[in-house]
C-alpha cells in the first residue's frame, strides 16, 4: 500500500508586540497580526438590570457582578487585551476596587483600546458568540451589533455577535460568553488617530464614574494602572 507523505515548511516565529520592525539578534520580523481569546461568565440575579453589549435589556433578572456584569463587554475586553498580551480585565480593575462597583463596563473596554492603539495594532474584526438560555438574543442582535461597533470605532461587518442556548449543560441560570478578535499592524497614521478619537469619547464615562464616585462615595480618584492580579472581575 502507498503511504502519502506529506512535508511541511517549518512555522517561522516572529517577534512580540513591542518589539522592533526587524530584530537585532534573531533577525525575524514583528507580526503584523495578533488573535486574542476572551471568556467571561455571570449569574443572574434579581433586582438588578441586564445589561449585554452596551445595552439595557427587558429582562427579570440582570447579571451579578462588581461592575454592570456586561458579559459581552468583559469577554471583548480580555479578547483584545490578549491579542496584545497586555494582561486580562482584573489586572486593571480589580473586583474589590470601589470605583467600579456598578461601572459601565464601556469603559473597561475603553482602556482595552487603549493598549492597542499603544502597542500599535487596530482591529479587523471581532467574533463572539453568547451562551444563555434567556432571553433572546436574536432580534435584538443587529442593534447590539451596532453599539458595540460604535465602542470599538469599527464598522458594522466587522463585529460578529451570535447566541446559543446551552442546551445539556445546567446553565440556565448564568450567561457565559466567548469572543475572538484578530487584530492588525496600524500601518498609518490615520488608523491610529481614528481609534484615539473614539478612546478620547470614551473617556468621558470615565470622567462621570469617577465624579460620581468622589462626591457621593468620597472615594478619590486616582489614576488606574494595571496591577496583574489573574483574578477575573465578577
Amino acid at each position: 500500500m502507498q503511504v502519502l507523505r506529506l512535508r511541511f515548511a517549518p512555522l517561522r516565529m516572529t517577534g512580540c508586540v513591542g518589539d522592533s520592525e526587524t530584530s537585532s539578534t534573531t533577525g525575524t520580523e514583528t507580526m503584523d497580526t495578533r488573535i486574542g481569546f476572551g471568556f467571561d461568565s455571570h449569574e443572574f440575579k434579581p433586582g438588578v438590570p441586564l445589561r449585554i453589549g452596551g445595552l439595557t435589556l427587558e429582562h427579570p433578572e440582570g447579571l451579578a457582578g462588581h461592575s454592570d456584569g456586561d458579559v459581552l463587554l468583559h469577554a471583548i475586553t480580555d479578547a483584545l487585551l490578549g491579542a496584545v498580551a497586555a494582561g486580562d480585565i482584573g489586572s486593571f480593575f480589580p473586583p474589590g476596587d470601589p470605583r467600579w462597583k456598578n461601572a459601565d463596563s464601556a469603559i473597561f473596554l475603553n482602556l482595552a483600546m487603549e493598549e492597542l492603539q499603544n502597542a500599535g495594532y487596530r482591529i479587523v474584526n471581532v467574533d463572539t458568540t453568547l451562551v444563555l438560555a434567556a432571553p433572546k438574543i436574536s432580534p435584538i442582535a443587529g442593534e447590539m451589533r451596532a453599539r458595540v461597533a460604535d465602542l470599538l470605532g469599527v464598522e458594522l461587518n466587522q463585529v460578529s455577535i451570535k447566541a446559543k442556548t446551552p442546551e445539556g449543560l445546567g446553565l440556565d441560570h448564568v450567561a457565559q460568553c466567548h469572543a475572538v478578535a484578530l487584530v492588525e499592524r496600524a500601518a498609518d497614521e490615520d488608523a491610529l488617530k481614528s481609534m484615539s478619537a473614539v478612546i478620547e469619547s470614551q473617556k468621558q464615562l470615565e470622567d462621570v464614574v469617577e465624579d460620581l464616585l468622589s462626591s457621593v462615595h468620597g472615594v478619590p480618584k486616582k489614576r488606574v494602572a494595571p496591577v496583574y492580579d489573574t483574578e477575573d472581575i465578577t
